[in-house]
């Protein structure tokens, strides 16, 4: 079943690039800063030995990103006195401030390099990848040329980010919704295989889960232990890696983790029980190459959904800040 799976997934990726989409270009920075790449691997190779959860966090923070509106580095623009960005909704205010770092090194050396060129959009997308082969993933190809967007809303966010306590039902059609199907949605969520979540985020799977168990059935019964005693006194900043066997190395681990009842969010273990999605975490805990794969592609598709180009965007000369605010910091750039 493996193959058939895996081809069909590879022969639809090559359908992915919209005529606008193809605007981009591998090349994009060559001429006009040929330093791109090796200022953007300098920098994440600090940052990652400095706080190896560095890619964990970017990893997250270019995903919530994306799914809001395109990868346009929306998410990057702090909020003013006049309106609140998508930085500051409650499902962003978890994402460390290590990622958001990482960016900023990466501009702040760009902009010295070659000032008004380089957007925070393709530093995003560039420096996830880099981390994601630094703590062992794959690597995959980025067509660069994406502008930065104008402005910010945090109206925009709820509703386009899944959430632990979601039904598959709503997942799989937030995905189907950014023309992401079931394979790619399972291949992007083995995204955990690296990072932590919150004991706010899966406290309810260890605590009075239901009238007739204490605890999650689904879960395995000495992890459940485990995570009762670190999350026993209700602290909302206590947290547990999303992979407990090989937390800081992109591998099929997690997959394998959900067929064993070790999936940290009730979201993830759902993924092993519905008829949809099992297949390809089989699939992906047997063959890390499959999933590997299909990671690439799935991050390729998400990479260029919505990219804004030419005047749709700006190049922003500072990340967490519009050019237009630079001038005149009265002006709202959110709802």
């Amino acid at each position: 079943m493996a193959l058939p799976l895996l081809s069909i997934f590879l022969f639809s990726s090559l359908t992915l690039f919209s005529l606008t989409e193809s605007k981009l270009n591998i090349d994009y920075y060559n001429k006009t800063c040929p330093q791109f790449d090796k200022i953007i691997q300098q920098i994440v190779v600090d940052k990652q030995l400095a706080a190896p959860t560095t890619a964990a966090g970017a990893l997250r923070l270019f995903f919530h990103d994306c799914m809001v509106g395109g990868c346009d580095a929306s998410l990057l623009i702090s909020s003013n006195s006049f309106s609140q960005s998508e930085r500051d909704t409650d499902i962003n205010l978890s994402l460390p401030g290590d990622a958001y770092d990482v960016v900023t090194r990466a501009k702040t050396a760009l902009e010295l390099q070659c000032p008004g060129i380089v957007s925070c959009a393709d530093i995003l997308a560039v420096a996830t990848r880099d981390l994601i082969t630094m703590v062992g993933g794959p690597f995959y190809s980025i067509r660069l040329g994406r502008k930065d967007s104008f402005e910010s809303y945090a109206k925009d966010v709820e509703g386009h980010i899944a959430r632990p306590n979601m039904t598959m039902d709503t997942i799989i059609n937030m995905f189907a919704s950014k023309n992401l199907n079931v394979q790619e949605m399972v291949a992007l969520v083995g995204a955990h295989t690296i990072g932590f979540s919150h004991c706010s985020e899966f406290r309810k799977r260890l605590f009075k889960f239901s009238q007739t168990s204490e605890s999650d059935p689904t879960m395995n019964p000495t992890y459940v232990q485990a995570l009762q005693t670190l999350c026993g006194n209700n602290t909302k900043d206590m947290a547990a890696f999303n992979d407990v066997m090989t937390p800081g190395k992109f591998d099929n681990m997690y997959f394998i983790n959900l067929q064993k009842g070790l999936g940290l969010l009730a979201s993830d273990q759902a993924m092993i029980y519905d008829q949809r999605t099992k297949p390809f975490v089989e699939l992906y805990a047997k063959d890390q190459d499959a999933f590997f794969k299909a990671f690439t592609h799935a991050m390729e598709k998400v990479s260029v959904y919505q990219v804004k180009l030419g005047k749709m965007g700006e190049v922003r000369r500072r990340c967490d800040i519009v050019n237009q605010l630079l001038v005149n910091p009265n002006k709202k750039i959110g709802g």
